[in-house]
């Protein structure tokens, strides 16, 4: 069994007056869709930040367990919004200056969620040269599926549960003990403590951060950042065809809002142009499909649909 798309869906369309033969918009074009917008970044990320603070806020001032509860699933998402957005500044996008897209690449989106920020990037970029290739990182995330549903099962519990929080979280404690690494990691601890702090000295509650931050890093968001994961690329090959490699799933505002932030749901956009910033995905998308190179038959009709074709299989 294969989720891999047929021959049939995929038809040779390219080049057009507009895309290259790999599917990348012609010069005119891309220097069109790869302007950042500083201003409005700026305001993307203030916000992403006033989100996430203001879940933790709203639960301290509500003061009932149902807030609580509420805010904890919540902040799995917040989590998806800095990944998402530090996902947008290792590729060197979310600002035009380099040094203010790597301070806050680091110190405002990837140390707050845990993430050694240099080393994503060196991975991620690997990931990019060649998806399912001999050195991509992500492959044991990737590779295997259609996996049976109690497999599926399995994989989601342990997320949910902290089991894959702590395998996440135990690189970290070990590059404390390492000389080259653990720069990094004191500085990502140092982030992790300032939020303590901070949230200890406004709400006056010290549980609040191991509560809604720490906790919802450790369970809620693994199971997201799996989700989006293998919708993304679980199941494909290896080849120059980015449409065997990735995705493409119909987006709707629910999914958007809890686990594709950021448009990061027009994932083979995102892969057939690296460079191009995530507000104009959509548009690289629409010049894809307006090509014919993006088929009705490659598209699942939601991410529920897609997974369980994922966990279709035997094993």
């Amino acid at each position: 069994m294969t989720v891999v798309p047929s021959a049939e869906v995929l038809p040779a369309v390219l080049p057009t007056e507009r895309l290259t033969e790999m599917g990348r918009p012609v010069p005119a074009l891309r220097s069109d869709l790869r302007r950042v917008p500083n201003a409005r970044n700026i305001v993307t990320v203030v916000l992403a930040w006033a989100q996430s603070f203001g879940i933790m806020a709203a639960a301290a001032a509500i003061d009932r367990w149902w807030a609580y509860v509420l805010a904890f699933f919540l902040m799995g998402r917040a989590f998806a919004l800095l990944n998402i957005l530090g996902h947008e500044a290792a590729h060197r996008l979310l600002f035009s200056s380099k040094g203010a897209n790597d301070f806050v690449g680091r110190w405002l989106l990837a140390y707050p969620a845990f993430t050694a920020f240099d080393v994503y990037r060196r991975a991620h970029m690997a990931h990019h040269r060649d998806e399912f290739g001999p050195d991509e990182p992500d492959l044991g995330l990737y590779s295997g599926y259609p996996i049976s549903r109690a497999s599926m099962r399995r994989k989601l519990v342990r997320d949910a549960t902290g089991i894959s929080g702590w395998k996440n979280l135990t690189p970290l404690l070990k590059a404390l003990t390492k000389p080259s690494s653990r720069a990094m990691a004191v500085r990502i601890l140092a982030v992790q403590a300032a939020i303590w702090a901070a949230s200890t000295a406004l709400s006056g509650r010290w549980w609040l951060y191991p509560l809604l931050w720490f906790a919802p890093w450790m369970t809620v968001w693994r199971v997201i950042n799996r989700l989006r994961a293998i919708a993304e690329h679980a199941g494909m090959e290896r080849s120059t065809d980015r449409r065997r490699t990735t995705h493409v799933v119909r987006q709707t505002p629910l999914a958007r809002f809890w686990m594709v932030p950021y448009n990061t749901g027009w994932h083979l956009a995102h892969h057939v142009d690296m460079g191009i910033p995530f507000r104009r995905l959509p548009a690289l998308h629409r010049e894809l499909v307006e090509a014919g190179w993006v088929t009705p038959g490659l598209e699942y009709r939601s991410y529920r649909a897609l997974w369980k074709a994922l966990a279709s299989g035997d094993s």
